[in-house]
């Protein structure tokens, strides 16, 4: 059985991604989010929220269980947010420590766990880390999302250089998917024009239909995912898998 450890499963990528892997009847998905969408009998919800960085370390152990002679083991760091959309200087102050802790801080712990309990396992193990094309170039309006991201990226390339050093054969990756036709989309085209410089090609990504649907790339990732081994960077976009 492959084993998939998924962050915000309950909704957008995270749900789609986790329904297209549960297609295949050697895949079993642990989901981690705050709510239950999804009901298989190869699924098991683990209630947390990235953003109660206490809660989340106290509760690490119940993640990642025993696993019986698994065939893969995969953490995917999907779970995300925007945060606040407004420059600096306007912003509540507590918006700069609330998007770290769920884009950065919640998967760092993760990762750290992840690796720690499947030391010992000898089957492929891969970390996949959700990032953003934001993280590699400056939006106006998101310095807390674009900063959060690229922290993602270097954490997995560093996380990839220290298992390569340590010959673990475990694979990092962090993809950006591209504009996709979720919640985060629409908090988007809610944003103010004063805070927000592109907030008119936002919302036209959307009247243009060129948001792609969340199910197609839970598709592409999975089958990205059963493929990793062919893929050498660490940083990937959605239209390179």
């Amino acid at each position: 059985m492959n084993y998939y450890f998924i962050t915000g499963a309950s909704k957008g990528i995270g749900k789609a991604l986790t329904e297209a892997l549960l297609k295949n009847e050697d895949n079993y998905v642990f989901g981690i989010s705050r709510n239950v969408t999804i009901k298989h009998e190869r699924y098991h919800h683990q209630h947390l929220d990235l953003s109660d960085i206490t809660a989340l370390r106290n509760n690490l152990h119940k993640v990642f269980l025993p696993l019986d002679n698994p065939g893969k083991i995969v953490l995917v760091n999907n779970a995300g947010v925007l945060g606040e959309i407004g420059y600096i200087g306007s912003q509540t102050t507590d918006n700069f420590e609330f998007v770290f802790d769920v884009n950065v801080i919640g998967p760092a712990l993760l990762m750290n766990t992840f690796l720690s309990a499947y030391l010992e396992q000898t089957c492929p193990k891969i970390i996949l880390n959700i990032s953003s094309g934001a993280g590699q170039r400056p939006i106006d309006g998101w310095s807390a999302y674009c900063s959060s991201k690229a922290a993602l990226d270097m954490l997995s390339l560093t996380c990839q250089k220290e298992q390569e050093l340590l010959k673990t054969g475990v694979k990092v990756f962090s993809l950006a998917p591209g504009v996709v036709d979720t919640t985060m989309q629409k908090q988007i085209r809610e944003g103010a024009a004063s805070q927000f410089s592109q907030l008119e090609q936002f919302v036209a990504l959307k009247e243009n239909n060129a948001l792609q649907e969340p199910e197609a790339v839970g598709e592409r990732i999975a089958g990205f995912i059963k493929n990793a081994s062919n893929y050498p960077n660490v940083l990937l976009r959605i239209d390179e898998v």
